[in-house]
């Protein structure tokens, strides 16, 4: 046996055979045997506790030295277009080193977030330490973990915060990152489940006290991953900007054109006007003018902004807080149609008919002045008798034709039949601490219904005009219904007591039909609901599918360009396709369109959770003080874990376990969205009445958890259940229970 080498041997051999350190490959090497590998396997164990060495699996290496090939995070590109990485695992002393990725054609296009295996050189430069070339990308970087941190001897554990999430995350003492018992924090995953068999996770951020009211929104945006920082080049840009001029732009600053948004707007992006037509062949007719603003000349193709706005996709809006999708600089203030300051707009100009068909169009790009920022609220009032300082100047001027031209818009609107479907939108009002202090519906006003459709023409007449010069865009798609989704309406519509005439070539008309005669009854949110949810979910596509629940043809988005990037694609074609500059569509753009339409329609969805579960958390919040209190509500749905109620007054989905809803075994049927009772033929379908007690709140979830006591006016007996009971499940059907009764389904006449 030859004498054991001594530790410094043992670390200047791994360095110099970065790709042979397991403890075998060390053993050959110094060719130890026997018995001496135990002594072997003890220094390397020192070397491990000293910190000098750090082992992976059965390997081992200098921690302060990357190996020839590792795994690395690909980070977001610089401003030259550069990617850089970092490496997934470090555990040196020094600073976590920068890699740069050294790409071929032949590689596959990189992001933000994705894992690749690289091969390392070491090659500093002024921004870098490595160099990389991919070896292969093996996937995207893992989901962050949300969770509050409960601090332990050696370390700690994080509880999740999702609803329906029991699982917990093991974070060794080395990687709290000084997080204190009871904080909301973020974490990844780290590697293979430990000896308690948990799964290990690093903590990455410390985002405080969860139980605080302005944690809620907080929490969605990182649960979520939706960014809400800007990086200094992107604010640095935005900074340098400054108002547009004339130039070669129309000059429109005489026309009255103006702003009607929420009294609480954080953007002005569309003006409006209507004019009464003085041709005597278009007599009632109006020329409408919808004036957006024009991000487009702020936000240029591959520029910091562009890449930023693309990224986000759209902006996300929560009760207490917006994260936007442009800066400040532009969205609220350069970008936003403020009164009486010049603002540069891409506008359309559009004259309908006295039946509100659009008979012609055309666009310009332009200066505007406009001469007052109106709510709804006080619009709806000034049309009703009431104005106030502000509308009584255009209340004849401006207000009256344009509530004219929404008459003649309606008429087109019953003839085109799109969908109507009626749900009230529910408004959480907090006070300065950010506490829920009510739950209100927001009122429907046709000064909303106005603004609408106003939009929806504007946005008809950009897709038109992009279609007819064969210029590339991203049409916002609607697809028809899933058959299989329509026979689910139908069977609700029968347990109603309604009708969805079956074997036709579906038209919003059929859904109108089925929505009007639920109107007025019990029945009426229940099937709105339902019929929402038969609905595709709609999305952005170079592909033009029209749009089904607008029964229209050919629509894009192009009004809100300030908080989607969809409407910001849209300017740039109608810029390039009437030569109104070099900040049109670029090739990138063009070649990128059917990438660009699948991330923002993912991104879209994304703000669409993340939003409803701040609402459900909201919610939670308003209802934790009335644990034990009941409440009064409807089923919303049904699943085969328990049924869903929906809470008269908050709007709050409180689950009833199948356990808290009776003694008896209930059948569930997918199809019909039903549950019935084994014995007692009870069926249970959406929009029964029910009468519920709150069991459990958990705010940080969002879990409304809640009990039966009443069901379509039953009172249903308390107690043990089957499952408390232990035992076997009773699959009796017809066999009624005395005191209950069968819950007919009934049809109208």
């Amino acid at each position: 046996m030859k004498q054991l080498p001594t530790k410094q041997q043992i670390l200047d051999w791994i360095a110099d055979n970065p790709t042979s350190t397991t403890k075998r490959d060390i053993a050959r090497a110094f060719g130890i045997k026997g018995a001496a590998r135990i002594d072997l396997k003890r220094m390397l164990k020192e070397l491990a506790a000293e910190g000098k060495l750090a082992k992976r699996t059965k390997t081992y290496r200098d921690p302060n030295v990357l190996p020839p090939v590792a795994v690395l995070e690909v980070l977001a590109p610089d401003s030259d277009g550069d990617l850089f990485a970092r490496p997934v695992e470090w555990q040196g002393d020094g600073p976590e080193p920068r890699i740069l990725l050294t790409l071929k054609s032949s590689d596959p296009a990189l992001g933000q977030g994705n894992r690749i295996l690289a091969r390392l050189t070491e090659d500093p430069g002024p921004d870098h330490t490595h160099t990389g070339r991919i070896i292969r990308r093996i996937g995207t970087n893992p989901a962050r973990i949300l969770g509050v941190f409960r601090a332990g001897s050696e370390g700690g554990r994080i509880l999740p915060i999702d609803k329906g999430n029991d699982k917990e995350w093991l974070v060794p003492a080395g990687a709290t990152e000084g997080a204190k018992d009871g904080e909301l924090v973020e974490a990844e995953n780290t590697g293979p489940r430990s000896r308690m068999g948990l799964p290990k996770a690093r903590i990455v951020a410390r985002l405080g006290d969860p139980t605080q009211p302005r944690a809620i929104s907080l929490i969605a945006i990182h649960q979520h991953a939706i960014p809400d920082h800007f990086p200094d080049a992107v604010v640095a840009e935005a900074d340098a900007a400054s108002p547009a001029k004339l130039g070669k732009r129309e000059d429109l600053r005489d026309l009255p054109i103006l702003t009607i948004d929420p009294a609480d707007a954080r953007d002005r992006d569309d003006a409006i006007l209507a004019i009464p037509d003085d041709d005597p062949s278009n007599l009632g007719g109006f020329h409408l003018w919808v004036a957006i603003a024009d991000v487009s000349h702020y936000v240029t193709p591959n520029s910091e902004l562009d890449r930023e706005a693309r990224k986000r996709g759209n902006s996300t809006y929560f009760p207490d807080r917006v994260v936007p999708m442009l800066p400040d600089t532009l969205s609220g203030d350069l970008c936003s149609l403020h009164e009486n300051v010049d603002r540069a707009v891409i506008a359309v100009r559009m004259t309908i008919n006295a039946d509100g068909q659009k008979i012609a169009h055309r666009f310009t790009r332009g200066l505007i002045r406009s001469p007052a920022s109106l709510n709804y609220e006080e619009v709806q009032q000034a049309i009703d008798g009431q104005p106030n300082a502000k509308t009584a100047p255009v209340l004849e001027t401006v207000l009256q034709p344009l509530f004219a031209a929404y008459d003649a818009l309606k008429k087109a609107r019953e003839t085109r039949a799109p969908l109507e479907i009626d749900l009230p939108e529910r408004q959480i009002v907090l006070d300065d601490a950010g506490e829920v202090t009510s739950i209100a519906f927001k009122e429907r006003l046709d000064a909303h219904r106005l603004i609408e459709e106003f939009m929806v023409l504007a946005n008809v007449a950009a897709a038109e005009t992009l279609k007819a010069k064969k210029t590339p865009l991203l049409f916002r798609v609607h697809e028809e219904p899933n058959p299989d989704k329509l026979d689910a309406l139908r069977e609700v519509a029968q347990g109603s007591g309604m009708v969805l005439a079956k074997g036709q070539v579906l038209h919003t008309r059929h859904l109108n039909k089925l929505l009007a005669q639920a109107a007025g009854t019990e029945h009426a949110e229940t099937i709105n609901m339902s019929t929402l949810r038969s609905m595709t979910q709609a999305y952005y596509s170079p592909d033009n599918l029209g749009h089904f629940g607008l029964a229209l043809r050919d629509y894009a988005h192009f009004t809100s360009p300030i908080r989607r990037y969809a409407d910001l694609i849209v300017h740039r074609a109608l810029i390039a396709a009437h030569g109104w500059g070099d900040d049109g569509l670029s090739p990138w753009d063009i070649e990128h369109l059917a990438d660009t339409g699948k991330l923002i329609s993912d991104t879209e969805r994304r703000s669409m959770m993340a939003e409803r579960d701040t609402t459900d958390r909201y919610l939670a919040a308003y209802l934790s003080d009335r644990v034990g209190n009941t409440f009064e509500g409807r089923v919303a749905g049904i699943a085969k874990f328990g049924i869903f109620v929906k809470l008269d007054g908050s709007g709050a989905d409180a689950l009833v376990p199948m356990r808290a809803i009776g003694d008896e075994f209930f059948h569930y049927d997918a199809d019909s969205q039903t549950l019935m009772g084994a014995d007692s033929g009870m069926m249970i379908g959406l929009g029964t009445r029910a009468v519920v007690k709150l069991s459990e709140v958990t705010p940080t979830t969002g879990g409304v958890v809640a009990e039966i006591l009443e069901l379509d006016g039953q009172t249903l007996p308390q107690g043990a259940s089957r499952r408390r009971k232990g035992g076997a499940h009773k699959h009796r059907r017809g066999a009624a229970s005395k005191g209950k009764r069968k819950v007919k389904r009934t049809r109208k006449k």
